[in-house]
């Protein structure tokens, strides 16, 4: 299991991928081929046969003469024409005659069976030599293909899981695709292990579920005290845009009204901005949302501006120049038409900072927007927020990369414009920005990827966008993909039914946050001219300290312990292996993956495919985004994709 001091400061973690402890044993030994028996060529034997005969034919000849000599005199003395004594002594002189063409005869005989004879015997050791041979091949290959097989035992039933991390370049990572419970998990195994290192994270989540739930329980478990804010009800305690000048400040709420399609008719976008400029160079700088509108109630005549004025949210002096900012004018229907549709667009911002209290630093801040809420209020808070944050990064001093990582989402719910100022403003104060796409249309297929970004595909529910996310990573790419992976991925995905718990706004929290904060040891950040946005600001430049001493109390305590405790990854990570016979069975391989859109609509929800430019060429992964995967004890803080460096 991996510690929670392990992760790499200047390291951004995706994932995990399934490794193996020593390397691949290849294939089986070969089996030894017996030899060819050794024997006695049949064609040797025929040919000495043959020149045996060869060489006892004139001993034959010359016998068979001798015998048929004397076998003619003793015929001819059994016919009484020769006498019987001249008989027997030719009989005789040809019968040993003949004898030592039978003795050579015999000798040849003798000889070629010695010859054969030999011939077996050699053939017959050289056989016995072969068979010993073979037997100590076979004894040698039967102990190889044992250590084979305990060393491919071992290979393929105790797989590591290693971390999968980007290259530093990398400053924006697009995720398309996805359900709640995947953007959960990559959300905690993303966030957690900047947190580890000492890093900071803000969260924006417009998506219709708590996706950073875990993220905020496995915090507070490691020791920070997050920030959650809900929106609408957390409005009064949100700081975000206060104190901010004029003219940042118009931008802000001309593009929060412009989400909702306020600027779609009539004069257009120009003339509401114009509108909200005069406005604001009334009020002044560090003016309230409520102030603005109160302001516009004037110029669209709406309600009585005394009740304002009595709250305190305009002065006679502000309401007077209101009343003569357009001249004769200020009643001209266009005036007062557009006031009346700003006012109703932004109107659900009117608590913004009205009841907010100092709040404590934290490495981990959460903005909500409440799905239940329902448009247009949830896309003007959503376009606030983001516009808002894309203010205040630009106002810092450019910090190491990732240091602060920003995460949004549901980020198809901001408008293009939108999307690309907040990337721009990531990218030129060193600010880590998250994208997650729950679904990629056309406008945000153009910008997945763009500029130094990695693409990390989840889960694709849509055919055509399946389709589309297969081209894109290439048809040719094949996966594995890990049992742990399917099991844990299938019991997961109910667990997201809670909601966000708020952890602004009330004294006990208040309190809590401040000795939190204390024991972490932080400092306040100078990115920006109000102290009340010091709980944002990330703490970089002049007003950033070594952080090193933060992340103490993170690493007093079990990262293991945290995952499995406090997340319900790692809680069905931890049932899926305890249910099973041994680490080995759980994390065996399971199926194979083609990148085809039938494919990537069956992705289990913590499975990743990411896709980044390399050095090499484009590099494509597959990754689980289980945080509980790091508190496996087969999991190693060495990446696989550079494993000369560790964790």
């Amino acid at each position: 299991m991996i510690a929670a001091g392990s992760f790499r400061p200047d390291r951004v973690y995706l994932g995990w991928q399934q490794t193996h402890a020593g390397a691949d044993p290849g294939p089986p030994p070969n089996r030894p081929a017996p030899p060819d028996p050794d024997t006695v060529d049949m064609g040797w034997e025929r040919a000495q046969r043959r020149e045996e005969i060869r060489l006892s034919g004139p001993f034959w000849a010359a016998g068979a003469s001798c015998l048929a000599a004397g076998g003619v005199a003793a015929a001819l003395g059994w016919a009484g024409l020769l006498s019987p004594a001249l008989a027997g002594l030719a009989a005789a002189a040809g019968l040993g005659l003949a004898m030592p063409s039978a003795r050579e005869i015999w000798r040849g005989r003798r000889a070629l069976a010695a010859t054969l004879s030999a011939e077996r015997a050699r053939v017959e050791a050289v056989q016995a030599d072969q068979r010993s041979v073979l037997a100590g091949q076979q004894e040698e290959y039967a102990r190889s293909l044992r250590e084979w097989q305990a060393r491919r035992e071992a290979f393929s039933h105790e797989p590591q899981w290693s971390p999968v991390s980007i290259p530093d370049d990398i400053d924006r990572v697009d995720v398309v695709g996805g359900t709640l419970a995947g953007w959960a998990a990559l959300l905690t195994t993303i966030c957690a292990a900047r947190l580890a290192s000492g890093g900071e994270v803000t969260v924006v989540d417009l998506s219709p579920g708590p996706a950073a739930l875990d993220l905020v329980a496995l915090a507070g478990a490691m020791g920070h005290r997050p920030l959650v804010w809900v929106l609408p009800a957390d409005l009064p305690q949100l700081d975000l845009g206060l104190g901010m000048p004029a003219g940042a400040l118009a931008d802000v709420v001309a593009a929060s009204a412009a989400a909702e399609g306020a600027g779609d008719a009539g004069p257009g976008p120009a003339r509401d901005r114009a509108i909200i400029d005069h406005v604001l160079r009334v009020l002044g700088d560090g003016a309230s949302m409520a102030a603005v509108n109160a302001a516009l109630r004037v110029l669209g005549q709406i309600g009585d501006p005394r009740a304002d004025i009595g709250r305190g949210v305009l002065t006679d002096a502000q309401y007077e120049r209101l009343g003569g900012l357009f001249g004769k004018g200020a009643a001209d229907r266009v005036v007062t038409e557009r006031a009346w549709a700003l006012e109703g667009v932004l109107s659900v911002l009117d608590p913004l900072g009205t009841g907010q209290t100092r709040l404590a630093p934290s490495n981990l801040r959460v903005i909500a927007v409440d799905p239940r809420v329902g448009a247009p209020a949830d896309r003007v808070m959503a376009t606030f927020v983001a516009v808002a944050l894309t203010h205040l990064l630009r106002a810092l001093t450019p910090g190491p990369p990732w240091r602060h990582t920003l995460c949004v989402a549901g980020a198809e719910r901001l408008r293009d414009e939108v999307l690309d100022r907040l990337c721009d403003a990531c990218e030129v104060t060193g600010t880590g920005l998250v994208l997650a796409f729950r679904s990629a249309p056309a406008r945000v297929r153009a910008r997945i990827g763009r500029g130094n970004a990695a693409t990390a595909f989840m889960r694709l529910g849509n055919a055509e966008e399946a389709r589309a996310a297969s081209e894109q990573i290439g048809t040719e790419h094949r996966f594995v993909l890990s049992q742990l992976t399917d099991t844990v991925g299938s019991s997961v995905t109910g667990t997201l039914s809670a909601s966000y718990s708020r952890t602004v706004g009330t004294a006990d929290s208040l309190s809590s946050s401040v000795s939190q904060s204390q024991s972490l040891g932080h400092s306040r950040g100078r990115g920006h001219s109000r102290a009340d946005l010091a709980p944002f600001a990330p703490r970089t430049g002049s007003g950033h300290r070594d952080v090193s001493s933060s992340v103490a109390t993170s690493d007093s305590l079990s990262w293991s312990e945290s995952i499995s405790a406090n997340t319900s990854w790692g809680i069905s990570t931890a049932e899926a292996v305890g249910a099973s016979e041994s680490l080995a069975v759980t994390g065996a391989r399971s199926r194979e993956l083609l990148v085809e859109p039938h494919h990537l609509q069956q992705l289990p929800p913590s499975a990743v495919i990411l896709s980044y430019a390399g050095p090499d060429g484009r590099r494509v992964v597959l990754a689980d985004a289980n945080p509980g995967i790091g508190a496996l004890p087969t999991a190693t803080p060495m990446s696989p994709l550079e494993p000369h460096q560790v964790g």
